[in-house]
């Protein structure tokens, strides 16, 4: 059907006729708000940890619970929040991610046990689990022939609140104490709930749900303050398209993926959703981004032991390679130099290249670590490998909700991102006692194995969504 002539347009259309401007702008630094939120309260106990074991004569086993509850807790949000945002709105969402996220943090300032606090963690971790919602719902304001720099943009946010963290770590710790810190810490979770009466709901969303009027009330909105006119004509939900999957045509006119059936789109509620991550469309990339994000996150996460390693001084297999490594130093210089090349690859060469040669990049550095390498050249290759993992990761945080449409989106990229948690609370049960008992190869080997599996699964993608339309059902 030809839109333009019978005097319609898709939202899609409306995004690219208003372009990125101040609108946009407002709903990044919302989002990125969420993401700089969690930053600081997943970085937090980097820096009390150690307070809090000795006010409360901890056991060592007892400090790392305190940070392997958050994870727990991220886990079982991440596939939560998705589902209720799917099912329920963008806005709902955040708003209900906001007050748990904020509500927890604050008690734990004044948990009077350790008991306490850990359950006030895990809470934490549990709407921590919502960063996918956050990412979701930028992506969906933006037009397509951009929306990977913009994304990668927004990445960055994570960056700012680690540093962000360790700076108020550094002021606070040393005049007041660790609950200030805690404090402190639930302030941008507090300036969330603040915020959330401007935030918008979802335009693609809403049209997903048939919701059209409101849905152009929200473009009308951003057309005004970008100052720019929506197309003329009257807004429809979204193009049909019979097509089959596989033979989609050019990259700049085809959704995403066909749309589902529409009695199975109102049919679908409650878990019905997370069940449509399995349907005959859905399933390949559905296990395809587990993989990856599993195998991701396992590397990573084993890159950054092999420097811990390396920077606690306290390595008695190789003492030759001990140096002045501060995994925690070079996080600003990494981040940035992270955000620059994956922003000229992902709208240029498309995710999937983008992931393919970073990951590559990164087993390059890592193969010669199989033997011992003098400590200045261990130091560079562990760099690169650990700045092209992370990376990868970055690409892969954009690729996956934009692989899903409107109705499973949060959802699908909230349960990809719950399998990374789960290979990076794996990674150190299988390779802190290969790295401790003194087997460097095995442990390198592991982690390259890894990356080829990961490598692989990228290959596997039926398709990439470079300057793609996002599908909305």
């Amino acid at each position: 059907m030809d839109y333009k002539a019978a005097g319609l347009y898709t939202l899609d259309e409306a995004l690219e006729t208003v372009g990125f401007g101040k609108f946009q702008g407002f709903v990044l630094g919302y989002a990125g708000l969420g993401w700089f939120a969690e930053a600081m309260e997943i970085m937090i106990l980097s820096f009390i940890g150690q307070a809090v074991k000795s006010e409360w004569q901890l056991s060592s086993g007892q400090e790392s619970l305190l940070s392997t509850i958050v994870f727990a807790g991220m886990l079982l949000g991440a596939n939560t929040w998705g589902l209720l945002s799917d099912n329920y709105g963008r806005r709902k969402g955040f708003l209900t991610i906001s007050m748990v996220t904020f509500g927890a943090g604050l008690l734990s300032t004044f948990s009077p046990n350790y008991l306490t606090l850990v359950v006030l963690r895990g809470l934490v971790g549990f709407g921590l689990g919502g960063s996918s919602v956050f990412l979701s719902w930028f992506l969906e304001f933006i037009p397509a022939s951009n929306r990977g720099m913009w994304m990668v943009v927004f990445s960055t946010f994570w960056t700012f609140g680690s540093i962000f963290e360790a700076t108020l770590a550094w002021i606070v710790m040393p005049r007041l104490n660790w609950r200030w810190v805690l404090a402190f810490s639930a302030v941008p979770s507090f300036a969330l709930l603040i915020l959330y009466g401007v935030a918008p709901e979802s335009p693609r969303y809403l049209c997903m749900k048939g919701n059209t009027s409101d849905a152009l009330r929200i473009l009308e909105k951003i057309a005004s303050v970008n100052q720019t006119k929506l197309p003329p004509g009257v807004l429809v939900s979204g193009r049909s398209n019979d097509k089959d999957e596989e033979s989609a045509p050019s990259e700049n006119a085809a959704p995403l993926l066909p749309s589902l059936s529409k009695s199975t789109t109102q049919s679908k509620s409650g878990f019905s959703s997370f069940f449509m991550l399995f349907s005959s469309k859905l399933i390949r990339t559905t296990l395809l981004l587990w993989v990856l994000f599993f195998g991701d996150s396992f590397s990573y996460y084993g890159i950054i032991l092999l420097t811990s390693k390396l920077s606690s001084g306290q390595s008695t297999c190789f003492p030759f390679l001990q140096s002045n490594i501060n995994p925690q130093d070079d996080g600003l210089y990494l981040n940035a130099f992270i955000t620059s090349m994956a922003a000229i690859l992902v709208d240029r060469v498309g995710r999937k290249q983008s992931m393919a040669i970073m990951f590559g990049l990164a087993f390059i550095f890592l193969t010669p670590l199989l033997i011992q390498q003098p400590a200045v050249l261990t130091t560079c290759l562990l760099f690169g490998a650990r700045m092209n993992a992370m990376g990868t990761f970055t690409v892969a945080s954009i690729y996956s909700p934009e692989l899903y449409p409107t109705s499973v989106r949060t959802t699908g990229a909230g349960v990809a991102s719950a399998i990374g948690r789960i290979g990076g609370m794996v990674c150190p049960l299988v390779a802190v006692g290969l790295v401790n008992e003194c087997h460097q190869t095995a442990a390198v080997a592991l982690f390259l194995v890894a990356i080829v599996v990961s490598i692989v699964c990228i290959q596997l993608f039926p398709y990439d969504t470079k300057g793609r339309e996002l599908s909305d059902t």
